[in-house]
Parts: C-alpha cells; structure tokens; sequence
C-alpha cells in the first residue's frame, strides 16, 4: 500500500501540494494527471526517495522492487539486446557472480555456491532472459538485426525505447511510467498497453493519451488545487465524475453552452463525413462520450479554429508512380544515389478527405508526408499540385525548427510582414500567448507552448491541406483536446500520422497503410487495426486476453446484459385489457410512423451499395500503374472526377441514413 500524508512540496517559491492525503492499494493501476507545472514529475522523483517533502509523510513497503525509466542513454558500444537485459539488475549480479566463482580455484566451498547461485539464476528465470528480452524489444519496434546493433548507433528516440525495455526487464513491485507512449508509434503502444494490462504489480503512468490511460487504468489521481484526489476508474470515468462536480458550479454555465454548441457541430459535421459503416460506428461511439462529456470542457482554456480556406482546388494533388525517399550525397555534397522508402506511388488526394496513416515507425509515413509538402522531391515520377494549393504543414519536430531566440511575434511578423502589430498580437493572445510572453525568446518555453505557436503559424496561413505529422507530441490533455475539436471542424483536407488514436477517431474517415515500402488502403477503424495487429504481428506468443481475464469479462457482459427483475402492483382484469388495447393501438400508430422511413432507409441502403460497388472499381482502376500513362490522361482525368462524385454523393447518402437512423429510434424510445 502506498499512502501520503499531509504531504506538502514547494519548488523555489511555488507550493506544488499543500497537506494531501492518498491512499493506493497493491496491484492498483494509476493514472496520475494534472495541468503541466502541477507536480506529477516531482511526485515520482518523491517515490524514487530524489525528492523529499516538505511536510508530511509517504509510506509503502520497503521490501517493494522499483521499476522506472532512466532519462538519460549513455552512448555505449554494448549491443541493444544486453542492454535491454541489463535492466535486471538482480540477475545481472547473480551472473556477475557466477563468472567469479568459475574463474576462482574450485574448492569444495567454491562448487557448494555455484550451486547455490544456479538455484537462484534458476529462479530469477536466467534461462529464458534472452528470448524474453528479445519479445520485450520486438514488441517495442525493434528488428533482430537491430538487437545485435551498439546503443550508440541509436537516435534519441530509439535509446529512450531501449529505456523504456530496461524497465519492463526488471522484475518490480512498483513500476513508474512517465509518458511512455512519447517516442512510440501506434503498432508499439498497443502492445505496451497488452504487456501493462497483464503486468502484476502496482503501476503509475504519467500520460497524456486518453485511450492509452483508457486501457490500462483503473484508479486516476488528479493533481488539482495543490492536493491529490482520487477516482475510481478509468479516464473517462474520472472525465465524467469531474464533469458531474463542475456541472454544480454556477460560473462554468455559459462556457459549458459554448462548449456543447462546438460540440453539436463537431457531431453533425462528423455525420456527413462518415464513409465507412464499421468506421462510422466508432466514431459514433467516441462522439456520444464527447457528448456527455460537455460539462468538463467548460474547464477547459484553451480553443481555437482553423479560419476556412481561401480556395478549394479539386483534385489537391496527384502524384503518378512516384518513389519517396531520400538523395544519397558524397561528401562534396553531390547526389550520387537515391534510396527510396515507399515505391510506386499512385494517389490522388480530393477535397474533403480525412485520411490517418498507419505503420511502424520507419516504414514511411513520414517521408510520404514530406514528399506530399513538397520537403522531398519524388525521386522518380510526377507530383502535380492543384492551382490554389495552400499546404499546412507540421512536421514531427517541428518545434525544434522555431527560432528559439525569438519570440512568438517575430515568428508570426515573418510570414505576415504586412499586417498591423495589434492585429499579430490579438491573434497570438487567442493562442494563449498573453502580455510580454508575446515578445518574449521562446527559448525557455515548455515544449507544450512551442507546439502551440508552431500550430498558430500553420492556422494564420490558412491551409486547404494540412500534413500532421505526430501533431500531439509534447502537448497536454487539454491542448490535444483543443487540437481535436478545430481538426474536427477544419474545412479542408486532412492527412495525419498520431499515436493518438482519440485524435484519429474523432478527426479521421479513412485509413492507409505504409508496409512493406508500399500504400495499402485498410478497409476497417481503429479496433479492427488493432485486432489486425495482434493477429499478423503481435499475436506471436502473446496473450491478449488471459483466460481468467476472458472468462471475467464475458461474465460481466451478460450480467450487463441481464435486466434487472422489476417488482409489480396487483392489476386488475379489467385495467389488463384496457391497457392492452391502448398498447395495440400506440404500435399500430407507431408502425404507420415507421413504414415510410424503413422504406426510405432500404432505397438508401441500395443506392449506397451500387455507389461503394462504383467507387471500389473505380478505386481499383485508379491503382493500375497504367492508367497514368501518358497516353490515357483524359481517362485519368474522368476517373478522378467520378471518383470525386462518388464521394460527394456517398457523404449525402450516409448522412441521410444517419438521419433516418435516428428517426428510427426516436420512434423506438
């Protein structure tokens, strides 16, 4: 059991906790937020005994194993597989130990505590380290070729992964997580979420991903008015039990209404946008909890909305057997070679689509992006750019490209050098940047505002196209949630690679795929990827669902399931029979209402299946590499103009069988 009390902490002059009081149990697995600057980061340097409180007092076992991640990868020569095991730190010294004993004269006392130290190898499973070292780093995105590579030969991002493997290595009682999902893609974070679900002992995961936080928690800890407060549940049941507390405060009322009418129109607009059934469903799903959720947005301080776009060009871009990648360049910087990353690219890109890239980090998202923006010319091929083409582009480490020497009005005056100052200003202080902050080096900003100003650039050159590129990255909850909203409402189109499957549920209606140095279309949501996943890539001698966990969980669903008995008045036999004929007479009524529209809905039903018939030959057709001959340009044209028809009109028909859904279950309710 882990408890604080009446613990206080001050950082120079700013109270972080004034007398909390917690109380977390053995096995639990805790979600600990807070806006950024509340102390989530001091209270593990706390549980790691780097920092003591100022008052009070945290108690928990001493005999507890702590697992955390180093911060800091030396560059060292060691291969990535030890190092990784390396984190077993026990084992490490039971084997170190060993060593000795084989290397000392053999005595009868000698050979006694080699057998003595085999037992606890034996124990400490140093039998199979080497393949459960090597599942941990394939599960985190490494190859085999790479296991056997020095740390040294990897970049940043890589050496916190092999981290983040040392810390699932060692064996613990307490593992700490702070913002494990940053340097991972998608296909790594679903299999984290899989190993810490299954994981035995008390976890605390400092994280800024909803769904991530979602999957794994089942008490959050929130960081609020300098005391820490306890919820049971996961995140969206904190989000709702914080939701019903600020609905009782009066001040949040007018905000909460501005809030829910954003809302209303994220939802209508996500209606019309639906292209895919299983798709449409989830996001459904995730708009009903936003919803529902309306009151803990009043919190919220931050929104904003990208302005519309000036012009609307249709197709935005085609680019005809095109090979992304990269120049090869001697050292006089002359390009002598090209080493191409995804090949044979067909694709077009309409107006209004809303497309997430999936695959595992390195397989291309990123070069295709940049190849799109125009970073990276095709190395072989033809990219042609509709006229009025305005690209908003924000690369994955975009913040690292702002001037951290100025300030966030000599960023937004160089690409608006005619505009009034007072106009700059008042269009950064919507963007949270207030008062001398404004003209203020951003050098000592968080990453979080960083992120910030870079989008505020792209949303003042008001983009037809906006490139994301792993957008959330160094951002909040609140921020990210911001960000989902505007992209929700933009009006343009959308390409976006995020580990943020809330983001790429709530902004996004179809799906691609880049494996194997090719574009794929995957034709299902985010729950079918995953399922996917665990089938064709992380299924391999992994659990996904312990048998005791399965057997719980189809319990709950049919106790779920079960209505609950319902006790009854005595009736008479005379109220029975006109109750009856009341009860014939509201179906009958009810089913001349729904006559008509089942009708309708079944015409729709039809019109749509010949539409998706169409658009997939149509689709199918546009994959040939020969129709971007240049002989057969006008039939190119003609199949992207149907393409773009078949589109528009689909958006009307599902929208009207959204509508007619709904209808339906008025009726029904």
């Amino acid at each position: 059991m882990i408890r604080f009390l009446n613990v206080s902490l001050m950082r120079g002059t700013k109270p972080l906790l004034e007398g909390a009081d917690l109380t977390l149990n053995p096995g639990d697995k805790i979600g600990l937020i807070g806006a950024n600057g509340a102390g989530k980061s001091s209270l593990f340097a706390m549980l790691r005994n780097e920092l003591h409180a100022d008052g009070g007092e945290i108690d928990f076992p001493s005999k507890w194993r702590m697992a955390y991640v180093a911060q800091e990868t030396p560059a060292l020569d060691r291969a990535a597989l030890d190092y990784a095991i390396d984190g077993d730190v026990a084992l490490r010294r039971l084997q170190a130990e060993l060593d000795e004993l084989e290397a000392a004269e053999h005595t009868e006392e000698n050979g006694i505590a080699m057998g003595n130290v085999h037992g606890a190898l034996m124990d400490a499973d140093a039998y199979t380290v080497q393949s459960r070292g090597e599942q941990l780093l394939l599960g985190l995105g490494f190859s085999l070729d790479q296991m056997q590579q020095p740390v040294s030969s990897f970049s940043g991002g890589w050496r916190m992964r092999l981290n983040l493997a040392q810390a699932l290595m060692c064996p613990s009682d307490l593992l700490l997580l702070d913002e494990p999902t940053n340097h991972l893609d998608l296909d790594a974070i679903i299999w984290l979420e899989d190993w810490l679900k299954r994981y035995p002992g008390t976890l605390v995961i400092i994280s800024h991903d909803r769904d991530f936080l979602d999957e794994i928690v089942n008490v959050v800890v929130h960081i609020d008015e300098r005391k820490l407060k306890r919820y049971s549940g996961n995140y969206s049941s904190f989000e709702r039990q914080r939701a019903a507390a600020l609905v009782l405060a009066a001040s949040a009322q007018e905000k909460q209404q501005r809030t829910r009418a954003h809302l209303e129109s994220f939802i209508n607009r996500f209606k019309a946008q639906a292209t895919k059934a299983r798709q449409a469903q989830s996001r459904m799903k995730a708009l009903a909890k936003m919803e529902e959720l309306a009151p803990l947005r009043a919190a919220a301080e931050f929104s904003f909305e990208f302005r519309d776009p000036l012009a609307a060009p249709n197709p935005l871009l085609v680019m005809e057997d095109v090979d992304a990648g990269y120049p090869i360049l001697d050292h006089h910087g002359d390009k002598v070679g090209a080493k191409a990353i995804v090949n044979r690219i067909n694709f077009s890109l309409q107006i209004g689509q809303r497309i997430g890239l999936l695959g595992v980090n390195g397989a291309g998202k990123s070069t295709l992006i940049k190849t799109i923006a125009g970073e990276l010319a095709p190395l072989t091929g033809d990219a042609t750019l509709g006229k009025g083409l305005s690209i908003g582009y924000f690369a994955q480490h975009q913040v690292e490209m702002l001037r951290h020497d100025e300030s966030p009005l000599w960023h937004l005056a160089k690409i608006a050098p005619t505009v009034r100052e007072q106009e700059l200003r008042n269009f950064l202080g919507s963007f949270n940047f207030p008062g001398t902050m404004v003209t203020s080096p951003i050098a000592p900003f968080s990453g979080g505002e960083k992120a910030r100003l870079a989008l505020a650039l792209i949303v003042w050159q008001r983009p037809n196209l906006l490139l994301l590129d792993e957008p959330t990255n160094h951002l909040d909850l609140e921020t990210r949630e911001a960000l989902t909203l505007a992209l929700a409402q933009f009006e343009g189109t959308l390409v976006v690679v995020s580990h943020d499957r809330h983001l790429l549920r709530a902004t996004t209606d179809q799906f691609i795929i880049v494996a194997d140095g090719r574009l794929q279309p995957f034709d299902g949501d985010l729950d079918d990827y995953k399922d996917w996943l665990f089938k064709t890539k992380l299924g391999k001698g992994t659990e996904v669902l312990p048998g005791a966990a399965a057997a719980a969980k189809a319990a709950a669903a049919k106790a779920v399931a079960a209505p609950a008995p319902v006790a009854l008045a005595p009736v008479s036999t005379s109220e029975r029979k006109e109750q009856k004929k009341l009860d014939a007479g509201e179906r009958q009524r009810v089913a001349a209402l729904r006559k008509p529209l089942e009708n309708r809905l079944k015409r729709v039903d039809e019109q749509m299946a010949k539409l998706n018939a169409k658009k997939a030959d149509i689709d199918a057709r546009l994959l040939d590499p020969g129709v971007y001959d240049a002989g057969r340009k006008d039939e190119l044209k003609n199949l992207v103009a149907d393409q773009a028809f078949c589109v528009r009109d689909l958006a009307a028909l599902e929208n009207e069988w959204l509508e007619l859904q709904e209808q339906l279950e008025g009726l029904a309710a």
